[in-house]
């Protein structure tokens, strides 16, 4: 095996870690593993993230609906509107300089991360005693 297929290999386990752990998805690992180890272009890493989750989110919904902690409604909602979303995205992906589009996606990186981080500190934010409410 190459060095190359061992590192996508512990990216791929640590991906499924943190998605089972956080529910984070697997694009925040993915996407840069695949441009530095593997070489892939953004739009590239990007679209091959995408296929690589359907079968993490696939056994994780699947985990976690046996828990009783998927609310249905709200993923389908979400579900339904990301293909639009998609489909837009990646048409826009298509146009943009390879530099830009991997800039943005450090950018949205550290968005989140600062979101996260800024609601981690204030603690009392949302009760963890139970689920959360019905949309």
């Amino acid at each position: 095996m190459s060095a190359e297929t061992l590192e996508l290999l512990a990216v791929g386990l640590a991906a499924g870690v943190l998605s089972g752990l956080f529910g984070v998805g697997g694009g925040i690992l993915f996407v840069p593993a695949l441009v530095v180890i593997a070489g892939l272009s953004q739009i590239e890493a990007g679209a091959t993230s995408l296929a690589a989750m359907i079968p993490v989110a696939a056994v994780g919904a699947w985990r976690q609906h046996a828990r009783g902690n998927v609310r249905w409604r709200p993923a389908l909602l979400l579900g339904l509107t990301s293909i639009a979303g998609i489909a837009g995205g990646a048409a826009l992906a298509e146009t943009l300089p390879e530099d830009v589009l991997r800039t943005l996606f450090a950018l949205l990186l550290l968005a989140v991360a600062t979101r996260l981080a800024w609601s981690a500190r204030r603690p009392g934010r949302r009760e963890m005693d139970g689920p959360g409410p019905e949309i």
